[in-house]
């Protein structure tokens, strides 16, 4: 941001109010138009990162604020068009697992086959608020201990297998999966510096990491043309019929900008 600041001759406060303008103006965008879908397959899973300091720094933070620590991005994609159908920013309990499938089930217009991880949030969530009308299943991975040669800091446990699990209704067990938001996982790490584990690009404020994810989830749907199926996941779902680019977002921005009004009142020079 300071470089861009730079280049252009603005004030680094002139880039984070555009950015800040951006978020909003997609998050409407994506809130009002990715509705009423015909989806088939939906695919759940959440995501880390951090506000501010990791959770384990935040006590000693240097006037850390209220939001500061672990923030997780709860993302639902469809497994056909790779729309990503609903986001949430915030913590990972039942409370936010609940008011994420509730968005997402307000999006779909159908029954549909559900899958996520074995989370146990995800359990009550989807029962409250699908009921009996989903297909829906988990696909549980067991890990075991890592090779000695791959153990350190950042080393995953090595992955023994996997158990699919029907949780509700009829899922075809063929269709069970987790990899196509698991992929998205990925490419939001690597499409989103913040996103990396160790930066120091992290976000310092909340909001700004939420606006940074709409802005991110608006170009992904819109803008950018998936590389299997050769259109953007907006048009694969039938929720745009034209591919988008940077200059469409700057009409968004644009469009819901308020016209500026008059400074103060006016009053009529009557010393004549």
């Amino acid at each position: 941001m300071r470089s861009i600041s730079r280049v252009v001759g603005v004030s680094i406060n002139t880039v984070t109010k555009l950015l800040t303008q951006a978020g909003e103006a997609c998050g409407a965008y994506h809130d009002a138009t990715v509705r009423n879908l015909e989806t088939r397959r939906v695919q759940c899973d959440e995501i880390w990162s951090f506000c501010y300091a990791k959770q384990k720094n935040v006590a000693t933070a240097k006037a850390a604020p209220q939001e500061a620590g672990d923030v997780w991005t709860w993302t639902a994609i469809d497994s056909d068009s790779k729309l990503i159908v609903s986001y949430l920013v915030g913590g990972r309990d039942s409370q936010y697992a609940i008011e994420f499938m509730d968005d997402v089930a307000k999006r779909l217009t159908n029954r549909v086959q559900m899958t996520t991880d074995g989370y146990v949030a995800y359990l009550e969530a989807i029962e409250g608020v699908f009921g009996g009308d989903i297909d829906y299943a988990q696909i549980v991975k067991m890990y075991g201990p890592g090779p000695d040669d791959l153990k350190g800091r950042y080393s995953p446990a090595e992955c023994t297998g996997t158990r699919k699990r029907r949780v509700e209704g009829d899922p075809a067990i063929e269709d069970v999966s987790t990899s196509y938001v698991e992929r998205q996982n990925l490419t939001m790490r690597m499409s989103m510096r913040r996103f990396t584990r160790l930066t120091n690009a992290f976000s310092k404020k909340i909001e700004n990491h939420v606006h940074m994810l709409s802005l991110y989830f608006v170009h992904y749907n819109f803008c950018r043309i998936h590389s299997s199926l050769k259109v953007s996941p907006a048009m694969a779902a039938g929720v745009s019929d034209t591919l988008r680019d940077i200059e469409w977002i700057v009409e968004l921005i644009d469009t819901r900008a308020q016209k500026p009004g008059p400074r103060g009142p006016y009053k009529k020079d009557n010393s004549n």
